[in-house]
């Protein structure tokens, strides 16, 4: 007879990591994945869910990606930190588009912006170190401080700040293990943009408590209403050193799919993320990052017709949620989210079920009026859902219709 070993005792037994096992799924992902799945089986689900444009990728960067295809050369390894080319593109985007001064030596190409910002939290947290994580937040932020070893410390901004955190609620949460704030403007997923002044006074309150910045500038071309805001460390140089950038071509030009983000910050810190990318995935796809170079060397054209578009759906959709009887959304002023307090639609009772938490509200949703939303507690804030108006103006239209007539 073979002796069994007690599953108490066998190794075996423990299956996941607790490291790994700790991680929670992508909500925002979820979410549009179960949308999908439901318009697969014939349902007419509207899905708010993903942060996705609806464009396609312009052409020019198509027909880019089409020609590095055929060159041989984009067929091996080239180095892991990315493609000369297009280090010295993003040099130069960043130059023109923030005015913020950087070497080569200063970029680390990565895998999408999710691998940036693991990557650079990786390279600057120790076990223990916090980092101060304005909420709402998006979902990754967090995950990806504990994965480095870090730990999340939330601070909560509501609508009545729209969305915005203090300097005073930052000293608050500052303990003598804070080494790292958490910047992002314009928001995921609120869609708040802090003020050149507001920016200022955070850089000097991060000055004088020595800490360092993580920002992140996915959005910056999405910014509406002429609002005078700028990339920190250009509004505040003397943090310049002790800033780290996340940024990509994602949403900026409708490639999400295309996998292509950045790091910029100390050549330490960036030398650091690249040796540990070595390992992990080695060089970003070469005809992706032909793609990229195309597109950071390209006008803005298509960016502001894709901002024009957005900037209507934004009115549309905001309008059309505050026209609900217990929604309250304030107009965000970037990126392409609205992020509505619900508070006044919880407690009551919908179809005989009380329904009391926005995750059960966003349930409540998808069943009744087939319509896809993400829940506040995603970002660290229940009460809330989170829709992005990165879809067509008649999916937009129609989604909020049938929330009206639900909720009516």
């Amino acid at each position: 007879m073979v002796a069994m070993t007690s599953p108490a005792s066998s190794p075996r037994s423990r299956r996941v990591s607790q490291r790994i096992g700790a991680i929670a799924e992508s909500a925002t992902l979820k979410v549009d994945a179960k949308a999908k799945a439901l318009k697969a089986e014939g349902r007419p689900v509207i899905g708010f869910g993903a942060g996705e444009p609806d464009f396609p990728t312009p052409g020019y960067i198509v027909d880019a990606a089409i020609a590095a295809c055929s060159d041989a050369k984009n067929h091996r390894y080239t180095p892991a930190g990315g493609l000369p080319e297009l280090k010295k593109a993003i040099v130069e985007k960043t130059r023109r588009d923030s005015g913020l001064e950087v070497e080569p030596a200063n970029v680390l190409v990565t895998n999408g912006g999710k691998q940036a910002i693991y990557e650079a939290f990786a390279a600057m947290l120790d076990p223990g170190d916090e980092v101060i994580v304005p909420a709402p937040y998006w979902t990754t932020y967090p995950e990806a401080i504990q994965l480095a070893g870090g730990v999340p410390v939330e601070v909560l901004a509501d609508e009545t700040q729209d969305y915005k955190v203090t300097v005073g609620q930052l000293e608050a949460a500052r303990t003598e293990r804070t080494k790292v704030l958490l910047f992002v403007s314009p928001s995921n997923p609120t869609g708040a943009v802090y003020t050149a002044d507001e920016v200022r006074a955070i850089g000097a309150w991060v000055e004088e408590h020595e800490l360092w910045v993580l920002t992140d500038e996915i959005y910056e071309h999405l910014v509406y209403d002429d609002i005078e805001t700028g990339s920190l460390p250009v509004l505040c140089p003397e943090l310049a050193d002790h800033t780290v950038v996340v940024n990509g071509v994602a949403k900026t030009y409708a490639m999400t799919g295309w996998r292509v983000g950045w790091i910029l910050g100390p050549a330490d810190i960036v030398k650091a993320a690249t040796n540990l990318q070595s390992h992990a995935t080695s060089n970003v796809a070469n005809v992706s990052q032909r793609a990229a170079i195309a597109a950071l060397e390209g006008d803005l054209s298509a960016v502001d017709e894709m901002k024009a578009a957005f900037d209507r759906r934004r009115k549309t959709i905001v309008s059309m949620l505050n026209e609900i009887d217990g929604v309250l959304c304030p107009l965000p002023g970037g990126a392409f989210y609205a992020y509505p307090s619900v508070k006044g639609l919880l407690g009551k009772e919908y179809d005989g079920r009380t329904i009391t938490t926005s995750a059960e509200l966003a349930e409540h949703i998808l069943d009744k009026a087939e319509v896809a939303v993400v829940p506040g507690e995603a970002f660290g804030s229940p009460g809330y859902l989170r829709l992005s108006y990165a879809l067509g103006d008649d999916d937009i239209v129609e989604g909020i219709t049938r929330l009206q007539k639900l909720f009516a």
